[in-house]
């Protein structure tokens, strides 16, 4: 059982304590116990491993582990904590295939369109966000979902083409690659911390290059500088480690963008630019080693990863071929469908958060933020207009009454003053009205926006 040897590092050559424990909690749990080694780690950091191993001989440690796992399981196990289960999921398709649990279509375009223009237009003038040569930063909150949402409203708004704001993004995008070996990164290490300039400059070649192919989608045709855009993402692939096939990406703790474990987003986001380029990119025989390389790592380590990861996956799977198979897919979607909460969404903490992200706050009780307030556990409109829209993309179901039940729950759930829809920080309360405290609520309008306009309707909708 490879679980268990990480928690051997206490014990040294007496694990023996672990063992017939563990085994009988079963594998759902270990990952849960696992989980506390990374508090002990967070102790270890302040206090000095050398003063804890003094004070305690072997039987003392194993002794202190024990109680510390079997705390902390407890803590896992608080009912408040778990996500709703529905039991067996044809249980659950069955209860839901009730008529009444039909979408409505009455939400407001109109005003989520004004919405997501005015958050752009305020990122694209915040003196936070502005860089060297008149550019700014692409965010993955408010930018990045920005753009490939505001597209799908124009049908809805009888719009002739792409907006001011769209406009202004494409060009600054397209001059910073132009500008690529002159314009600075986003971060750097001097003002930053360590690694930052490579992590940033990775970081924002992965999401030039997913905009700019983006945007040619609409007009099916590769312009030169997305090319360019892919060439300095792919002169930043790791080509060997256990990050071999992704990308370094920014790490500021932040969670679910910038923080342990983004990268594999960041490799997501990879692959679906290369799978959304027009003119058969992907088919460019120069890349094949480097989509070689990228597919695996994706692969190798998607079992790893938090449910919205695997969501990302699965999203990227149906634009790339052959980056997972029908069955890995149809896994990924009963995984996910079997997390939806009873008013039929889904909350970010319940499927953004793994043990990697623990901190000492969540010790005893329920899962915290590092500013020691609770998780929002109710369901949100980013985890559930991401989800809701990835399912439609992989056609779960063109009857699935629980995708239904996710799009009902967006319905009703839009701020019908502001055309916005709430998600809330997975790090630190913030004050919802705020611009900052806005931006997981960007990334939900966006994405939510995307769910209700999807291009692939269902039988039971009527879009």
């Amino acid at each position: 059982m490879p679980l268990i040897q990480p928690l051997t590092f206490l014990l040294g050559s007496r694990p023996q304590c672990w063992h017939a424990g563990l085994r009988s909690i079963g594998h759902d749990k270990i990952y849960a116990a696992a989980g506390f080694i990374r508090l002990l780690e967070l102790v270890a950091e302040r206090f000095g491993r050398e003063m804890i191993r003094m004070k305690l001989n072997p039987q003392g440690v194993c002794i202190l582990s024990a109680g510390l796992a079997a705390g902390f399981l407890l803590a896992c196990s608080h009912p408040e904590t778990k996500a709703p289960s529905y039991g067996n999921e044809k249980e659950v398709v069955t209860h839901a295939d009730h008529p009444a649990t039909k979408a409505s279509t009455a939400w407001d375009p109109k005003s989520t369109a004004a919405y997501l223009d005015q958050r752009e237009s305020w990122w694209m003038e915040w003196p936070g966000a502005k860089r060297d040569h008149g550019t700014f930063c692409v965010s993955c909150h408010t930018v990045l979902p920005y753009m490939i949402s505001r597209p799908a409203l124009r049908k809805a708004l009888a719009e002739d083409g792409p907006t001011a704001d769209e406009l202004l993004l494409i060009a600054n995008v397209t001059k910073r690659v132009r500008l690529w070996k002159e314009v600075a990164p986003f971060y750097n290490d001097r003002e930053d911390g360590p690694h930052k300039t490579a992590e940033s400059r990775a970081t924002e070649a992965v999401l030039n290059a997913f905009i700019m192919a983006s945007s040619d989608a609409q007009t099916g045709k590769l312009s030169e500088d997305t090319r360019a855009a892919f060439g300095n993402m792919w002169d930043l692939q790791q080509t060997e480690g256990g990050g071999k096939g992704a990308w370094l990406w920014q790490a500021f703790d932040l969670k679910p963008w910038e923080s342990r474990g983004s990268e594999y987003y960041g490799a997501a986001l990879a692959a679906l630019a290369v799978g959304i380029a027009p003119e058969a990119y992907r088919a460019t025989p120069e890349i094949q080693n480097n989509l070689k390389m990228l597919k695996e790592y994706l692969q190798r380590n998607s079992g790893a990863q938090s449910p919205i990861n695997r969501v990302a996956l699965l999203w990227a799977s149906m634009k790339l071929p052959g980056l997972l198979t029908s069955e890995q897919r149809q896994s990924i979607i009963n995984e996910v469908l079997a997390k939806q909460r009873s008013d039929g969404g889904w909350s970010m903490s319940s499927v953004a958060l793994t043990w990697k992200d623990l901190n000492l706050y969540s010790l005893f009780g329920k899962w915290k933020r590092d500013d020691g307030t609770p998780q929002e556990v109710q369901s949100d409109g980013l985890a559930t207009g991401f989800i809701i829209f990835v399912l439609e993309e992989a056609t779960a179901s063109r009857q699935n009454s629980q995708i239904n039940r996710g799009l009902q729950w967006l319905v009703h759930n839009q701020n019908r003053t502001e055309g916005s829809w709430t998600a809330y920080s997975l790090n630190k309360r913030r004050e919802p009205s705020s611009n900052v405290g806005r931006f997981m609520s960007d990334a939900a309008t966006a994405f939510a926006v995307l769910a209700l306009t999807d291009a692939r309707p269902l039988d039971a909708r009527a879009y």
